[in-house]
């Protein structure tokens, strides 16, 4: 008998599978637009009182500026307002995919522009008022670093914590704690032990770093992890180089309880399973709708720089071909940009396969049941989720999907679950 059950996880059943920053997100780009906006409209009334012809093409390009953050602020309000729409199978989630990968589109156009207005230009030298054009160009500058300032946040600047303190001396670098999965400290009359599950390039173990100048013999060295099932394991202990590592590995999932035998003293710590992002980067929160509207400005920003470079080159030393070549550059960098943005959000709006952390993952928690996975796909569901369907053979009649919802739910970024499981003896019938 076979059976197929959907499991929603922590992202409830309504499917919203929007970013942690996705509303303070969207009030970023429309403050930027209003920023925009404003200097467009100025430089276009500006240069017509004026006579200014390139204040005014400056004004027209701000316009398209700020078109481009306009896609990203409605992408946004979309989302949120149809999050629980029905009619989106798994969510809006990748509505800001769809918005960057468009972005991406308009960027490789400007860049085409750009490139072919430059190439045009070291052709056929056209006089230049370096001047003016350096003035607007400086305000350029100075209102994509206030852009780039409105749209920068946490999401820019990414950090890590444990949840406990680094600051103890077990005799080991401090380089080394920042890869433990886990670290449970254990004080004893000898001295205060850290216990951790370590698994940065190799299959899980446990590790143990003693005290300074305290030394433990393996023999003197138990570990026992209780699962909440009640499954029970015991791992031995070898010496290594300055800390004593488990003789096992360690099963999928790292949830359970350890009794530790030390010096004849048993003592107990508690392990959970959750998102590691140094070392499996289950869970990939970039926001691509972010990352396009910050990677416009930055380009753009970019762009004043190499001009005021450029014509302030030209002006003193009469080279004219190096305003046309700053733009060149802009151009190459621009493009770059905009085919790194292209790759990603392509990749997520087919559905490419993600980041094989999450679905190494999966597969190891799966596997380590005993039972035969024979169909597996992970694709992501927006920012900071992921989807996931699994087929499995079990030999244990009584392993229902529940069995393999309870095995996966801590797992960081996975939102949805559908879990199909064969019997042995359907398979064979």
């Amino acid at each position: 008998m076979n059976e197929l059950v959907h499991s929603p996880f922590a992202a409830g059943h309504n499917h919203v599978f929007l970013g942690a920053g996705h509303d303070s997100n969207g009030r970023k780009t429309w403050a930027v637009i209003v920023l925009c906006s404003i200097m467009m409209i100025a430089e276009i009334i500006g240069g017509s009182l004026f006579g200014s012809l390139a204040l005014v093409a400056d004004g027209l390009h701000m316009s398209t500026h700020a078109g481009a953050m306009l896609i990203a602020a409605l992408a946004y309000s979309y989302a949120r307002k149809h999050a629980n729409d029905p009619q989106f199978v798994f969510g809006t989630g990748k509505l800001g995919d769809l918005a960057g990968f468009t972005s991406a589109i308009i960027l490789a156009m400007i860049a085409l522009l750009i490139g072919y207005e430059a190439i045009a230009r070291l052709l056929s030298p056209v006089p230049i008022h370096f001047t003016e054009a350096i003035w607007i160009a400086v305000v350029g500058l100075f209102v994509n670093i206030a852009s780039a300032w409105l749209l920068s946040g946490d999401e820019h600047h990414h950090g890590h914590s444990h949840g406990h303190s680094h600051g103890h001396d077990h005799g080991h670098s401090h380089e080394e704690h920042l890869h433990d999965d886990e670290v449970r400290h254990i004080s004893t009359p000898a001295g205060e032990f850290a216990l951790s599950v370590f698994e940065e390039g190799v299959p899980p173990v446990f590790r143990l770093h003693t005290p300074r100048h305290t030394r433990l013999s393996v023999q003197e060295i138990t570990a026992i992890t209780i699962r909440p099932d009640g499954a029970q394991q015991t791992f031995s202990f070898a010496q290594k180089s300055g800390y004593l590592e488990s003789t096992s590995t360690i099963p999928e999932p790292h949830a359970f309880q350890v009794r530790i035998t030390l010096q004849q003293a048993e003592y107990s710590v508690e392990f959970t399973e959750h998102d590691h992002a140094h070392d499996d980067h289950t869970a990939d929160t970039r926001d691509h709708n972010m990352r396009a509207a910050y990677i416009h400005v930055i380009a753009d920003a970019a762009v004043s720089v190499l001009a005021i470079i450029g014509l302030m080159l030209a002006k003193t030393f009469g080279w004219l071909w190096m305003d046309p070549l700053a733009g060149i550059v802009g151009a190459l960098v621009i493009a770059n940009w905009s085919y790194g943005l292209i790759r990603d959000t392509g990749a997520i709006l087919v559905d490419r396969s993600p980041d094989t952390g999450m679905i190494n993952k999966v597969r190891s928690i799966v596997t380590a049941t005993g039972d035969q996975l024979i169909d597996l796909h992970v694709w992501r569901l927006g920012p900071g989720h992921f989807g996931a369907v699994v087929s499995v053979i079990s030999n244990e009649p009584q392993r229902g999907p529940g069995y393999y919802h309870t095995a996966l739910q801590n797992m960081n970024g996975l939102s949805h679950l559908t879990v199909e499981v064969h019997t042995a003896e359907s398979v064979r019938l």
